[in-house]
């Protein structure tokens, strides 16, 4: 065989490796995208699930205003806990939009740029004001609930009390916050704050990452 002949011999062995490679990866990298759309779907389902939930309180905070728009510390409970129903659709509403525009057809340094703003907002935002209205509102929750069997138990003592408990809840949870950083689980309390959905997709997409990069 002629030197040219072997060259020739050569470049269509390296094209069919290259083709076979290029299959290999691509049936690689749809079954783990379909892998990571799967293991998104619990958390697309958890916030629709909040979002109907938010969308209750404010439905139940409308129909409580409709029987006590005459007492005033009601009507502002009623308007506190339709607040709370609000963000916790709003939440909901922008987690499903950053989890729609996750392009599964798009470079993986891409999807994983559109994952990470969908951890960013979960971990900077969602997690920390969720943490600290959790400690608030169950007073108007509480008292909305009282009202509805006619029993008000407004008084300055009841409302002090209501307050610097949820204020002590407030400090435990920095405290343990802080106590967690400094004992360097910082990523712990990330991961826990994104959510196993988030953390799994992440795992997937580092996959196809390494994949490519063999």
């Amino acid at each position: 065989m002629e030197l040219d002949e072997m060259k020739l011999a050569w470049q269509a062995l390296d094209r069919r490796l290259d083709k076979q490679y290029a299959l290999n990866l691509q049936l690689f990298r749809d079954g783990r995208m379909d892998k990571l759309r799967r293991g998104l779907r619990p958390l697309v389902w958890g916030q629709a699930i909040q979002m109907l939930l938010g969308l209750l309180l404010v439905g139940v905070a409308v129909a409580f205003w409709a029987t006590h728009w005459h007492v005033m510390h009601l009507l502002i409970c009623g308007l506190l806990v339709l607040l709370y129903g609000v963000l916790l659709t709003a939440f909901a509403a922008r987690n499903l939009y950053l989890i729609h525009r996750i392009d599964h057809a798009a470079p993986v340094l891409q999807i994983q740029r559109q994952l990470a703003d969908l951890r960013a907002w979960r971990v900077r935002v969602e997690a920390p004001v969720n943490a600290i209205l959790g400690c608030f509102v169950w007073i108007p929750v509480v008292w909305m609930n009282l009202a509805w069997y006619g029993i008000d138990l407004w008084s300055r003592t009841f409302f002090y009390w209501s307050i610097s408990s949820s204020l002590v809840g407030v400090v435990i949870v920095v405290l343990v916050v802080w106590l967690m950083r400094r004992a360097g689980m910082a990523r712990r309390i990330e991961d826990n704050a994104a959510g196993r959905s988030i953390q799994k997709a992440t795992a997937t997409l580092d996959e196809i990452s390494r994949f490519e990069q063999e």
